[in-house]
């Protein structure tokens, strides 16, 4: 869809959100003005994914975090984030005790002398 084709009041976005079965994505016009949490709502995500809400979960536009009351622009990819299922510092640990554990010369190397 070109820019001529929308009205002179609307703007052309995509609403994604990523599960770990599927992804939800959807191009729609809205008006402008619209907010990050109005798009959501218009896109129809919260039929597809009833876990979704906009007010609690957090969301960014190109994977940059953004309030729901953020107006969106032409062009916008609104992005809905799960929650975090692990602390990434206790995942990145637990990463290098097993890098260790299994002997390899890069877990080893924090544990040889500085000499």
């Amino acid at each position: 869809m070109s820019p001529t084709d929308a009205g002179a009041g609307t703007v052309h976005i995509a609403v994604c959100y990523a599960r770990p079965d599927t992804v939800f994505l959807k191009e729609i016009d809205v008006p402008a003005g619209t907010t990050i949490a109005a798009a959501i709502v218009g896109s129809g995500l919260q039929q597809a994914c009833p876990e979704v809400d906009p007010s609690t979960m957090r969301v960014g536009i190109f994977g940059k975090l953004k309030t729901p009351e953020t107006v969106v622009r032409e062009g916008d990819r609104v992005e809905v984030y799960r929650p975090l299922t692990a602390d990434p510092k206790q995942a990145r640990r637990k990463r290098v005790q097993k890098q260790r554990a299994g002997g390899t010369p890069e877990g080893q190397k924090w544990l040889r002398g500085s000499g």
